[in-house]
């Protein structure tokens, strides 16, 4: 073996000295011995994971830059009663109780998110983020900008709700069509958490579709059923609702609504298509609901 291998180096280097005084035909050495670059395309795979993760990240750094101006921040205005409390007037203390009204409270503070779905001022939100029919609400866009929520048109049927802004030539996001979602697809998730961190993103995947949930607490008086919702595993979490769910091309494909206590990263969004029927149905009705209801009772048979 020793021998072949010292046959073969001497024969390159008698070729190589009879090809440099040309004394030799020349070879096409390359006939023989393969490229060097043929080797590194065989070994590409850390390259090509970076090459994916910067092209991961670039679809989103562009999602999030072109949808931040469409995405809003919901303010909730009240001013609310304090609790009464009972005194002794201490130079009576045989006198009995005087009732004494508390204090009257403002509340000014960011409770949700929105997404503008017309450069004219219509804003779409969670009916749940704009339940208080006794308070009014404001919003705040990614520049800064404040603006008093004129009109709050709510769905009698599902968790939505249109916000009306005197505003003009507003950025507006596109709608794709949800039924068209597949599992594993990209998420991307903006709103407002806690409802003090603005503008904030996360990403994840459709985790499922078709799910039936049953949002809101009992003790907070506010329970629905939703049906056919987007589960996903982009992080939401209160003050997320009401903001949109993204794909990989910017469109708005749900709107963030209920996430699941009991694990994490289990967050819920009404389709893009409920939205876009809420929209047709609003536009047709002359900026009003009309829904059809169905004059059935029923009664348990034993």
């Amino acid at each position: 073996m020793k021998k072949l291998i010292s046959l073969i180096a001497l024969l390159i280097i008698i070729i190589a000295i009879g090809q440099s005084y040309n004394l030799l035909p020349k070879i096409n050495l390359e006939k023989y011995f393969p490229k060097i670059n043929s080797i590194s395309k065989t070994n590409t795979s850390k390259t090509g994971d970076k090459q994916i993760v910067v092209y991961e990240e670039s679809i989103i750094t562009k999602v999030v830059e072109e949808s931040l101006p469409s995405v809003v921040t919901v303010g909730i205005m009240k001013t609310t009663q304090g609790q009464s409390y009972l005194q002794i007037d201490p130079f009576n203390p045989f006198g009995g109780f005087t009732q004494i009204p508390g204090k009257k409270q403002k509340i000014d503070q960011n409770i949700g998110s929105g997404f503008i779905v017309s450069k004219d001022g219509f804003i779409i939100t969670n009916k749940h983020v704009v339940a208080d029919e006794q308070a009014t609400y404001k919003v705040l866009t990614n520049d800064k900008k404040e603006f008093n929520v004129e009109k709050i048109y709510r769905d009698p049927l599902n968790d939505l709700a249109i916000l009306k802004v005197n505003a003009n030539n507003l950025k507006a996001l596109s709608l794709s069509d949800s039924s068209k979602l597949k599992l594993g697809q990209m998420t991307i998730a903006v709103g407002t958490p806690l409802g003090e961190f603005t503008n904030t993103v996360t990403t994840g995947i459709v985790s499922g579709l078709g799910r039936g949930i049953t949002a809101g607490s009992p003790f907070e008086g506010f329970v629905e059923k939703l049906d056919n919702v987007i589960q996903t595993s982009a992080p939401i979490s209160p003050g997320n609702s009401g903001g949109p769910l993204l794909n990989s091309s910017g469109q708005v494909i749900g709107i963030n609504t209920a996430i699941a206590q009991e694990g994490s990263n289990i967050g819920f969004a009404i389709p893009s298509n409920v939205i876009k029927d809420l929209l047709e149905n609003f536009a047709k009705s002359g900026n009003s609901f009309e829904r059809p209801y169905v004059g059935v009772r029923y009664k348990m048979v034993d």
